[in-house]
């Protein structure tokens, strides 16, 4: 009889915090929210994250503050998002480094991409693109690969911090290729990729968001972008796997909130950004961006799409011979 007493009371606190939840849900937002982005101005992620910010604004009539918080390869931000109440007002827009890739680049990492967030949103995937400066001596991959090895150890690669896309990739190709380059660390993709404009430093694999301008500009030379088939806005460049056979590689983005965030919450967000991400206009302005809008499948969903991903990026962090490197 106790034991059934204890039951009883149990079951009826489980509904009346999913009821308080719930009523919570109905209510939210009440203030203010806060959009964390890991990296500095400029770049696809706070493209991205002021592109659903604005629209968030629009929906719900509450301010969204983008929030730039850049350093140690994303992760002064992402950890931030994940220590932040979680009462669904403060969201993150993760990159792949942040909720894959670190997970075996990393030895000790300070956060769970699967325990410590839940995801709201897959939102865009970005390709990149091997950029040089115009005075570099090589209009083909095949012409700076073999620039590379001509000059072992002499050349520097601009990248956004340690453990991002534009490290892991260039990292990858060196593995692929045999050539020899050195990393120079940046705080965001855009500062790097002005240094590469401007002649101080000779090459980059950067996200095509900021780098289509200054290649349309003709200020940069694209040699060859990272997915395995053309993009329809650089229709003239071909792929590295052209030249350098399985490489093929892109980043995505998705949007987070803390791992405690109350369900009913949690779907209330999940809903709205799904519709704000299949709006009219929002695959248009994500394309002109240089990137490729995604499906939003279920929250669930998303959880064993992180993990099938922490997988796959260990293998290629494995490849490129980094794991545990930092």
């Amino acid at each position: 009889m106790k034991l059934w007493r204890v039951a009883r009371t149990a079951l009826a606190g489980a509904f009346l915090t999913l009821g308080v939840a719930a009523a919570a849900a109905q209510e939210f937002p009440t203030r203010t929210m806060t959009m964390i982005v890991p990296f500095v101005v400029g770049g696809g992620t706070d493209i991205l994250a002021r592109l659903v910010a604005q629209r968030l604004e629009q929906a719900w009539g509450k301010p969204v503050i983008v929030e730039n918080r850049p350093g140690a390869g994303g992760a002064v931000g992402i950890v931030a998002a994940g220590k932040a109440e979680p009462d669904g007002h403060t969201l993150v827009m993760a990159s792949v480094t942040n909720l894959a890739v670190n997970a075996s680049l990393y030895k000790k990492l300070a956060y769970d991409p699967v325990k410590d967030f839940t995801p709201l949103a897959l939102v865009a995937a970005t390709p990149f693109v091997l950029v040089v400066n115009p005075s570099l001596p090589v209009k083909t991959v095949a012409d700076f690969i073999a620039y590379a090895k001509a000059r072992p150890g002499t050349i520097n690669y601009a990248t956004s911090g340690p453990g991002v896309p534009h490290h892991l990739y260039a990292e990858l190709l060196k593995t692929m290729t045999g050539i020899e380059m050195t990393p120079v660390p940046y705080k965001g993709s855009l500062p790097a990729l002005n240094d590469v404009v401007a002649g101080h430093i000779p090459v980059m694999v950067v996200d095509l968001g900021p780098a289509l301008g200054p290649v349309q500009g003709g200020s940069v030379r694209a040699l060859g972008v990272t997915t395995a088939k053309r993009l329809a806005v650089l229709p003239d460049v071909p792929p590295i796997n052209d030249t350098v056979p399985g490489f093929d590689v892109s980043g995505w983005f998705m949007i987070a909130a803390p791992a405690a965030t109350p369900r009913p919450i949690a779907e209330k967000l999940h809903a709205q950004l799904k519709q704000i991400l299949a709006a009219p206009g929002v695959a248009e302005q994500i394309s002109q961006a240089g990137m490729l809008p995604m499906e939003t499948p279920s929250i669930d969903t998303m959880h064993e799409f992180i993990k099938s991903e922490i997988s796959r990026w260990g293998a290629v962090v494995r490849k490129a011979g980094i794991e545990g490197s930092m």
